[in-house]
């Protein structure tokens, strides 16, 4: 009887995969402790979006988060984060002295294992990270990461292609210590993850373990895990009641099940498991579960979306008042993989997908090219796996201002450090090096998150239930202005300004692909003109001040909504005349943002 690996993910992929990544440490740690009593020691604990959120929803450090999961098990317990590439845990991609700092870091802070992966599947995007975990002392899992293509897409993403990422892998010679096939989607079919370990099992030899990784979005994560074991897979990832199956991992005393009458199973007892599943209960019972989170959602197999960008995006629907057009942004993703090359739809080309999706949903099909959808098609993240649509390319070009880059994206990026030790500086705040990398890990062209949270802006935005067990109000949104009612569930707006009368209305058109006519500048009684947000989104900076002279295009605020930032320029030379909304403020498409003079 072989007995399979695994790891427990609950506490970092499950709780992006079920709560958007935001779980306070106080909260959970005695789950952790009763998992380690169960007899677990693997544990995912950190990493991914489990970084960026503690710092921007949950005011806390990831640092001292990682901290407290060490002490929580103690030393001989392996704690295993999640690090995306040239991107390591940062919103964007890192030079090289700050993805060497990330290593350092993390194994300062309990860390013994870093599975590190590109989403292009651009095998130089992982060299130089994967050379800094194994010099830091760390156990480097690289990773080959899969989905299903949306009907009628061939050209990358079958077994084949797996096994010759692994081959490119090999050839470079970057260090590692095992291999892992992480479907973030749950979308690939059983046979395809039987394939492709089979292949590499042939290509590695049986020395070298070999992971894999999905989700139960798709209902087909235990059948995944099934085939991969028998095609020689030796661990798997799975979560734990409550944060397990639909848009987590399969769920561990399920896979445990689904293995008898076999030659394989999970090294467990059965009855200390549910003990420590019952201290999770417990823990989380306050804490609001999406509906969307805990049921099977088939129709990610045709628009692949990963249970841990699913959650997030819904929850940052909800935030902005319009997961009415969910429907409409995860079919309008289909078309957004086909065309923009089939980087595989994981963090951070997921959100990217997700990005133009609810743009072109929002803004009309292609209007916009959203920044990390744009740059990926220009080649500035690394080479798609295909290439990707012609028309689409020359759109990016255009709007964005960029030729296409061809070169290593990593060899464009200038030092890290430096700036954000000049940053740390000037604010008067101590110099360490977990400062330096929160600054320039979470900086933004709207703003330093990172630095915002080190000078006390700790933001806390939980999801519990209220005192009746319902689901907690949505964050405020700004006062619709005056002739503009707030958004039916159809999405449709009817504004008066001045007299004049115009739409703001979700209409669908052929493709499924809805289109939204947008509000334009108009005079303000008096005169003057209203500019109004074009997009939902959270007020995340305002760049003028009342009676600020301006030019047309000055930039005078910046949305942010799905992680996108979006600045709102000035329409015509004049003055401020009045700012109507504020910081962290939520508006929705319509609302008043500024008035000019």
């Amino acid at each position: 009887m072989k007995k399979i690996l695994f790891q427990d993910t609950s506490f970092r992929d499950g709780f992006q995969s079920v709560f958007g990544a935001r779980a306070l440490t106080e909260d959970f740690i005695p789950a952790v402790e009763a998992a380690k009593d169960a007899g677990i020691y693997h544990f995912e604990a950190g990493g991914g979006a489990r970084f960026q959120s503690l710092f921007l929803y949950c005011g806390e450090s990831a640092f001292d988060m990682m901290d407290s999961f060490r002490k929580a098990v103690g030393p001989d317990v392996n704690l295993q984060t999640l690090a995306r590439g040239i991107n390591v845990v940062a919103l964007s991609a890192q030079p090289k002295d700050m993805i060497n700092l990330h290593a350092q870091m993390f194994a300062k802070h309990g860390i013994s294992h870093i599975r590190n992966f590109d989403a292009l599947n651009d095998v130089r995007n992982l060299v130089y990270s994967g050379k800094c975990i194994v010099e830091a002392g760390l156990h480097h899992q690289v990773v080959v990461t899969m989905m299903e293509l949306p009907p009628g897409c061939t050209g990358s993403h079958d077994a084949e292609y797996y096994v010759s990422v692994l081959k490119q892998i090999l050839d470079s010679g970057l260090p590692y210590h095992s291999v892992c096939f992480k479907d973030a989607s749950g979308t690939s079919n059983p046979t395809k993850f039987h394939d492709t370990v089979k292949g590499a099992r042939k290509l590695l030899g049986d020395d070298t373990i070999i992971w894999c990784h999905t989700h139960e979005t798709a209902g087909v994560g235990v059948t995944q895990y099934r085939a991969a074991i028998e095609a020689g897979c030796d661990g798997i990832c799975v979560a734990r009641a409550p944060i397990s199956g639909g848009t987590a991992q399969p769920d561990l005393l399920s896979v445990w099940h689904a293995l008898k009458g076999t030659e394989y199973t999970l090294d467990i007892d059965v009855n200390k498991i549910l003990e420590a599943n019952a201290v999770a209960k417990e823990c989380f019972k306050d804490y609001y579960f999406p509906p969307e989170a805990q049921k099977v959602s088939s129709e990610v197999i045709l628009s692949p979306m990963p249970g841990g960008a699913l959650t997030a995006n819904t929850m940052m629907m909800r935030d902005t008042g319009t997961l009415h057009l969910y429907p409409q942004v995860i079919e309008a993703m289909s078309e957004c993989v086909a065309k923009g090359g089939f980087g595989t739809s994981v963090t951070p080309v997921s959100q990217f997908y997700f990005q133009q999706a609810y743009a072109n949903v929002t803004q009309g099909p292609w209007t916009k090219i959203t920044d990390g959808y744009g740059k990926m098609v220009l080649g500035y993240f690394g080479r798609t796996p295909t290439e990707p649509d012609p028309e689409v390319i020359k759109i990016a070009e255009e709007q964005m201002g960029m030729p296409r880059f061809t070169g290593d994206p990593l060899e464009i990026l200038d030092p890290g450090i430096p700036k954000a030790k000049k940053i740390l500086e000037e604010e008067g705040l101590p110099v360490t090096d977990e400062n330096i990398f929160i600054v320039g890990a979470l900086a933004t062209p709207g703003g330093n998150k990172g630095l915002d949270f080190l000078k006390g802006n700790k933001d806390i935005r939980v999801r519990k239930v209220s005192e009746n067990g319902e689901e907690p109000a949505a964050a405020p949104a700004a006062a619709p202005a005056a002739g503009v009612p707030a958004a039916g569930p159809n999405g449709k707006y009817r504004v008066t300004v001045d007299g004049q009368a115009y739409e703001v209305m979700v209409e669908e058109t052929s493709g499924a692909v809805v289109a939204v006519q947008e509000p334009k500048p108009s005079a303000a009684p008096g005169g003057g003109t209203e500019v109004r947000a074009k997009v939902p989104g959270n007020v995340l900076s305002i760049k003028v001040t009342a009676g600020q002279a301006v030019k047309k295009g000055d930039t005078l605020l910046i949305l942010e909504a799905m992680k996108m930032e979006t600045s709102v320029p000035a329409p015509a030379d004049g003055k401020v005349a009045a700012i109507n909304v504020n910081p962290g403020q939520i508006v929705k498409a319509g609302d008043l943002l500024i008035t000019m003079s």
